[in-house]
C-alpha cells in the first residue's frame, strides 16, 4: 500500500510540474500538421495562466482551424499570430436561425434558435489581446446573422487580419471598451460592423458584398466616440449599387469616416436613420473623404461635415484616452 501511495504521489507531482510548464513568456506553437506543441488553438489558450503580467505569443502555422473559440475574461496579454494572413484561417459556420440544442422550447414546442450573439467564431472576453496576420471567418450559408468576431474585452488590437462573413461580421459588444484595427480586411453584407464599443479603423479595406449598411453603431450617449474610420478604402462588389455608410442601431450611434476613399456605390444621402426619431440623436460625421461616393451635396441634413480644426482634434490618443494612457502599437 505504501509503495502504491508513493507511485500516486510521484504521478501527481509530475502532473503538477506539467501544469506549470507553460507559465512563462515562451511562444506556443500550434500546427494542424502536428509539427507544433498543439494541433488546436483552443488547447494553447487553455494552458495560458490567468491574468498574466507578461506577453504570451501563440504562433499559429498555416492551415484551416475549424474551432469555435473563446478567450475568457481572465486571460490578458496574449497575442495570437498567424504564419500567413490568408492561409491561417479560424472558421466556424453558425448562424442565428440554427435550432439550439437547449431547452426550454418555444410556446409551439419547437426548439429555440440560437440568435445572433451565439454565432461567433471567435469571442474575446479578455483584455490586452492582440491578433496578427490571421483570418477569422464565419462561413455559414446566408440564412441569418452570423458573427465572425465578437469582442467584449478592452484594449484589443488587430493587425493585418481578415474578417470574413455576411451579416454582422464584427460585433463590438461592450460600450466601455477600446478596439484598434490596422491594415485589416473586413467584408460583409448588412450591418457588418456593429455594436457599442469605441473602435478605430486605420488603413483598413472594407468590402461591401450586398446592397445594405456598413455600420450599425449603438454608442451610448455618455460615450464620446464610437466608430472612426481613418485612411480606409471602401469597395463593393460589381453587382452592388446602394450602400449606406451606416444606420444607428440605438440612439446616439457615433460613426466618423475621415480621409477615406468612398466608391460610387455609396448612396448620395450617405446615411440611414433606421428609425425616424434617431435622426435627432445620431452622431454621423465625415471629413476630407475622396472618391465618387464622397460628394456631400445630398447628404442627409442630420449628418455633419467636420471642419479641419475639428478633425485635427480627433486623434487615437484622445479617442482612447483613459487613466491607463493605452496607446496601441501599429
Amino acid at each position: 500500500m505504501k509503495k502504491l501511495f508513493c507511485i500516486l504521489l510521484a504521478c501527481c507531482g509530475i502532473a503538477s510540474v506539467q501544469a506549470k510548464s507553460y507559465d512563462n513568456p515562451d511562444t506556443l506553437v500550434v500546427a494542424r500538421d502536428g509539427t507544433g506543441e498543439f494541433r488546436n488553438i483552443d488547447d494553447a489558450i487553455e494552458v495560458c495562466r490567468a491574468f498574466m503580467d507578461y506577453h504570451k505569443v501563440i504562433f499559429v502555422k498555416k492551415g484551416t482551424y475549424k474551432e469555435k473559440l473563446v478567450i475568457p475574461q481572465w486571460l490578458t496579454n496574449i497575442e495570437i499570430c498567424g504564419e500567413d494572413r490568408d492561409q491561417t484561417i479560424i472558421t466556424w459556420d453558425d448562424h442565428a436561425n440554427i435550432k439550439a440544442d437547449i431547452t426550454p422550447l418555444t410556446a409551439t414546442g419547437e426548439a429555440k434558435k440560437i440568435g445572433t450573439f451565439r454565432t461567433f467564431t471567435l469571442k474575446i472576453q479578455g483584455s490586452g489581446i492582440t491578433l496578427k496576420n490571421i483570418t477569422i471567418e464565419n462561413n455559414s450559408a446566408r440564412l441569418g446573422q452570423a458573427v465572425a468576431l465578437h469582442t467584449e474585452g478592452d484594449r484589443l488590437t488587430f493587425v493585418n487580419c481578415r474578417f470574413l462573413g455576411h451579416q454582422d461580421t464584427i460585433y463590438t459588444g461592450n460600450a466601455k471598451t477600446r478596439l484598434f484595427f490596422v491594415n485589416c480586411y473586413i467584408e460583409g453584407t448588412t450591418d457588418f460592423i456593429f455594436g457599442p464599443s469605441t473602435a478605430w479603423f486605420e488603413n483598413c479595406h472594407i468590402f461591401c458584398k450586398a446592397n445594405s449598411y456598413i455600420t450599425a453603431a449603438s454608442t451610448p450617449q455618455d460615450v464620446p466616440y464610437g466608430y472612426i474610420f481613418n485612411n480606409c478604402r471602401i469597395t463593393a462588389a460589381d453587382n452592388v449599387d446602394k450602400v449606406y455608410l451606416g444606420r444607428p442601431w440605438r440612439d446616439y450611434g457615433y460613426t466618423l469616416f475621415m480621409n477615406c476613399e468612398l466608391p460610387r456605390q455609396i448612396r448620395p444621402e450617405g446615411w440611414h436613420h433606421w428609425q425616424k426619431e434617431r435622426e435627432k440623436t445620431a452622431r454621423y460625421l465625415e471629413y476630407n473623404n475622396r472618391g465618387e461616393g464622397a460628394a456631400t451635396a445630398q447628404r442627409v441634413a442630420w449628418s455633419r461635415q467636420l471642419s479641419k480644426k475639428e478633425a485635427l482634434q480627433i486623434t487615437k490618443e484622445k479617442v482612447f484616452a483613459r487613466s491607463d494612457a493605452w496607446a496601441p502599437a501599429e
